[in-house]
């Protein structure tokens, strides 16, 4: 129980007197002899003997309602339904009657519904009146104890029914519905009991809540909603009751006369201490003197919003947002409650922050002016020194002030507990940045707080949201690294997490197996980057998952699950693009690409490549025979295979002088001069013949070159120069004089060398020689015998001709016939062309030189030999012992084997 004088005072209203409109600067009066009000739907209902309406403007209106007076007025705030009780006879019976105020009967409002308001015949008056805003219940009590209720539609008399619903022997001072859901009930307060009827249930059950009560006027019901309670105030207390309990009491001293719940606010009337007693129950006669206190209640935040004393008040009502006050000399003042705003100043300058606070949020104040209150406060507990206090306001503020405001006073003062708090506040609210997780985590390594940083990192992304790479940075920095391996495991930070177990830890296998849990795209990204740091430490590992990346690669546990597709489709990673992997350790490379060859035929060209060159580098450094006859059966095989570029193959096989591969690539690329060429280079002078022998077929040149090759050796090469020229000469591949020009740069050459090549082909010469002569003869005969015997046919048939060509024929006959008897001797003199032969015969040129291959040659040169026929003697004489022919013959024959 608190008292009253403990809570603080504040003036939260400011007190007016109502001016008339219409009368400039006098005060409003009200009507004489109010004995009702209300308030409700835009008016101040009055009642006397007419019942009035006020309205904002101050304008006045009336209607009579009962003859004599009316004593009872409520007004429904949700219906324009107005329900009053009042005398048209003297004598004790009140009459109820509904007003509906929207609709007019003769200008006064329509008056639905009149019954007496004592059930019976017993003569009592009505002390309270309560209607339920449903219009389905209304209750009312009187000073006998009783209390009637008319259930069903109040407003006619057709559908409600009315019983006594309680009974007793003390006045009724206050009756309130409650509705909680579809339970509705009625509280009922005399001057000895506080009880609570539940309508919603048949028969209804009784519960009696407390066994004192209150005077009349002086019970209320809080705002309408489920929690609503009753209020009753005694002279020391104020009790508030629920349904089925009494609920707080505060402890408001003095003597209370009229009780009113607005908004939050407990409104009580009081008697002035200093005044006279009054009369009792009922009576509405007061000394002129008498004063009122009026006191507005914040219960929730327990303080007194205002407080003033009165003349004789009638009656306090709330309309448009102010209480209106009614007093019995006819004045009317305003009670307007000041702004939040000007309320929270007020409260700032006594630096009352809670109060502030809580007065805030009863005034549902939004956030931002929430978040300024806590700023102020949070800056007033800074200032006292309050560091702790100051950092818990400071967090109400997160999402509306700037946290670089708070950061910067506790780094200042530095205070890391209170900032790792805040810090961590932002954190959980998701309202944190990189800046923010790194100093938070600076924090937590500076005061080493182990379990603090673990229970951070290891928190659930709905309890903390930070960046994840931010914090993984700061822990690696700190040396934290099992801190940063953790999360950057558990966000699937998969580069972090290797850098740190490859560079930091040295935990070469942890990381091998950590790629062989990823997904296929991210485990051949991160082989590529940490392959050759992996392959340095632990190369058997790696290979193997090379092996597996680049064949048919699925994930080994269960980190990329979420990815259906990894499991569903065949992945292989590109293996020569991991050949530089293996730069330092040719045995896993050599390992690793016999495994793709093998597993995978259609691997990249660069594997085969590679492969051979790795095999050709064992074979050439190989000692032992029998090894490395495997190992070149080995390089052969892989040059045999269609995967074996031929220009790289190539290079490779020169490079490391395989001998094999280089002449089965030449055959394979039909090099065939190159092979002939690689044989030449090595001077192997039987595989030089050997060659021409197997590719002269498809290149004839080859026999050319060869001769050249031998006719330029100094060495003794006569048996290979015949075995060439035999085939020349077979085959007739080259002009004689291209063959005798060719030996001619041979120094150790003779004519022997050539012999029999010249005197075969002499012989063939003078054997087509003679065939063409042969044939000339036969052709001139038959020609003749043809003319001749077409002249005869021609004379016999007697056939015309021209005098002058029978005469030129028998001329060119006879002359024909005179040609070929001629000598020698007779013979016209020979053209130029004969000259040389001749010279040749006349000079003795042959027989007298001692280099008779060079004039042989000579005489080739200029065309001898091609033009016999031309100087041969006259047609139809026979090569006889003295013809140029056979001298020419006799001369070369006698001097060839003389030199030889």
């Amino acid at each position: 129980m608190a008292a009253f004088l403990q809570w603080r005072r504040f003036v939260f209203f400011d007190r007016e007197t109502v001016k008339d409109p219409i009368e400039n600067g006098k005060n409003f009066i009200l009507p004489n002899g109010i004995s009702a009000c209300d308030s409700g739907r835009g008016h101040i209902v009055l009642g006397d003997i007419l019942i009035w309406f006020l309205t904002r403007s101050l304008q006045l209106s009336s209607f009579q309602a009962y003859k004599l007076r009316v004593t009872h007025l409520f007004q429904l705030k949700q219906h324009s339904i107005l329900v009053s009780v009042g005398q048209d006879e003297h004598g004790i019976n009140p009459l109820v009657k509904v007003w509906n105020t929207d609709k007019r009967d003769s200008g006064s409002p329509l008056c639905t519904r009149i019954f007496p308001a004592i059930p019976g015949n017993k003569p009592t008056e009505v002390s309270c009146l309560s209607v339920h805003e449903n219009l389905n219940f209304m209750a009312i009590g009187f000073t006998d104890g009783s209390v009637v209720l008319t259930k069903g539609d109040i407003t006619r008399d057709r559908h409600s029914k009315t019983l006594t619903l309680h009974e007793g022997n003390s006045p009724v001072t206050g009756l309130a519905f409650r509705q909680a859901g579809k339970v509705t009930h009625l509280f009922v307060v005399n001057l000895e009991k506080v009880q609570c009827y539940t309508l919603s249930v048949k028969e209804y059950p009784r519960l009696e809540l407390d066994t004192h009560g209150c005077a009349l006027r002086c019970s209320a019901l809080t705002d309408p909603s489920q929690d609503s309670q009753f209020i009753v105030a005694g002279n020391e207390c104020v009790y508030l009751y629920q349904p089925d309990e009494r609920g707080p009491c505060f402890a408001f001293d003095g003597h209370k006369i009229l009780v009113h719940w607005h908004r939050g606010y407990l409104l009580l009337l009081t008697q002035d201490s200093k005044s006279p007693n009054k009369p009792g129950f009922g009576s509405k006669e007061t000394s002129p003197t008498e004063k009122h206190v009026l006191t507005i209640y914040d219960l929730d935040n327990k303080f007194i919003a205002y407080s003033a004393a009165f003349d004789d008040i009638i009656d306090v009502l709330a309309e448009w947002g102010s209480f209106y006050i009614l007093t019995r000399d006819g004045k009317m003042f305003v009670l307007q409650e000041k702004d939040t705003q000007t309320k929270l100043e007020m409260l700032f300058k006594k630096n009352l922050f809670v109060m502030a606070i809580n007065l805030a949020k009863s005034q549902h104040l939004d956030k931002d002016g929430l978040s300024e209150i806590f700023r102020q406060y949070g800056d007033h507990l800074y200032v006292k020194g309050d560091h702790d206090g100051a950092i818990q306001q400071y967090i109400r503020t997160i999402g509306k002030l700037e946290p670089s405001y708070v950061i910067r006073k506790f780094l200042d003062a530095q205070r890391i507990h209170n900032l790792t708090a805040y810090l961590q506040a932002l954190h959980r609210q998701s309202l944190a940045n990189a800046d923010h997780t790194t100093l938070l985590l600076n924090c937590y390594t500076k005061l080493k707080d182990s379990s603090k940083l673990e229970e951070f990192i290891k928190s659930s992304e709905s309890e903390v949201h930070f960046d994840v790479e931010i914090a993984i940075k700061v822990l690696r920095q700190a040396g934290y690294h099992s801190h940063a391996v953790f999360l950057a495991e558990k966000h699937a930070h998969h580069e972090w997490y290797l850098k740190i177990q490859l560079e930091d830890l040295k935990n070469y296998q942890e990381a091998l197996r950590y790629i062989g849990r990823l997904p296929f795209e991210q485990a051949e990204t991160n082989m590529k980057h940490y392959g050759k740091t992996l392959m340095h430490h632990v190369p058997e590992s790696t290979t193997v998952l090379l092996k597996k990346l680049c064949t048919d690669y699925q994930p080994s546990q269960d980190l990329a699950d979420h990815d259906s597709l990894d499991r569903l489709a065949v992945n292989k990673a590109n293996s020569e693009e991991f050949i530089p992997i293996f730069a330092n350790n040719p045995r896993e490379l050599h390992a690793f690409l016999e495994h793709m060859i093998k597993v995978e035929p259609f691997s990249p060209q660069g594997v085969y490549d590679t492969l051979l060159e790795l095999r050709l580098q064992d074979w050439a450094h190989e000692q032992d025979p029998e090894k490395k006859e495997v190992l070149q059966r080995a390089a052969l095989s892989l040059l045999r295979s269609d995967n074996t570029v031929f220009d790289k193959a190539l290079v490779l096989c020169q490079m490391h002088s395989f001998k094999e591969g280089v002449l089965y690539l030449y055959e394979k690329g039909k090099l065939y001069q190159q092979i002939m060429h690689y044989h030449m280079q090595n001077e192997e002078y039987s595989k030089v013949v050997e060659a021409c022998k197997h590719y002269g077929n498809q290149e004839v040149c080859l026999w050319e070159q060869a001769l050249g090759y031998f006719a330029r050796k100094e060495e003794d090469c006569k048996a290979y120069i015949s075995e060439v020229l035999q085939h020349i000469d077979l085959n007739n591949l080259m002009p004689p004089l291209l063959v005798v020009q060719t030996l001619a740069h041979n120094s150790t050459a003779t004519l022997s060398v050539i012999k029999d090549y010249l005197i075969n082909k002499l012989q063939r010469e003078s054997q087509q020689i003679e065939e063409d002569e042969r044939k000339i003869r036969q052709y001139r005969e038959e020609t003749a015998n043809l003319l001749q015997s077409k002249i005869h046919r021609n004379l016999e048939n007697c056939e015309d001709f021209p005098e002058d060509q029978v005469h030129n024929v028998q001329h060119r006959v006879p002359h024909l016939h005179a040609r070929e008897q001629e000598g020698d001797g007779h013979a016209t003199c020979p053209g130029p062309e004969t000259r040389p032969a001749r010279s040749l015969q006349q000079t003795g040129a042959l027989r007298g030189s001692n280099d008779g291959f060079s004039v042989v040659a000579d005489y080739f040169g200029r065309g001898v030999f091609n033009k016999l026929t031309l100087i041969t003697d006259p047609p139809g004489a026979k090569a006889g012992p003295g013809s140029l022919e056979a001298d020419l013959q006799r001369d070369l024959l006698i001097h060839t084997k003389r030199n030889v």
